[in-house]
C-alpha cells in the first residue's frame, strides 16, 4: 500500500544516488534538506559520520524576517554554507541533492555554495 508517492519516488532517487556519492575527508558531501517552509544543508564526512558543517534557513546571522522569496533564502543559506566550509578549510565537495529534483531551492543553494567558493 503506497501511503505517500511522492515521497516514495523522492526516497527511490535519494537511493540511487547514495549509491554512487560517499563523502571522505578530501571530499566531503554537501547534503540538502528541503522542508515546505525551509532549507538545511550540512557537509558531512561519511568516514566518520561526523558532520563538519551546517547551515539553514533558521541561522540567527542570515538575520531573514521572512521577506525574501524562499529561492532567495536557499541562496543565501548556500552562500553562507560556503563561507562556514573555507572557514574550517573545505574546498571541493560532492553533492548530494537527497533525492529532490535540481531545481528551483536545491538549485539556487548549489548556485550560493558555488558564488561563496564551493566546487562540485
Amino acid at each position: 500500500m503506497i501511503i505517500n508517492h511522492k515521497l516514495d519516488r523522492r526516497l527511490r532517487r535519494k537511493k540511487g544516488i547514495r549509491k554512487k556519492i560517499r563523502g571522505t575527508p578530501e571530499r566531503p558531501r554537501l547534503n540538502v534538506y528541503r522542508s515546505l517552509k525551509h532549507i538545511y544543508a550540512q557537509i558531512i564526512d561519511d568516514t566518520v559520520g561526523r558532520t563538519l558543517v551546517s547551515a539553514s534557513s533558521l541561522d540567527k546571522e542570515l538575520n531573514l524576517d521572512g521577506k525574501l522569496p524562499k529561492v532567495e533564502i536557499s541562496r543565501a543559506v548556500g552562500r553562507l554554507l560556503a563561507q562556514r566550509a573555507m572557514a574550517a578549510g573545505i574546498t571541493t565537495v560532492a553533492f548530494d541533492r537527497n533525492g529532490f529534483l535540481y531545481h528551483g531551492r536545491v538549485r539556487a543553494l548549489a548556485e550560493g555554495a558555488r558564488e561563496g567558493g564551493l566546487q562540485f
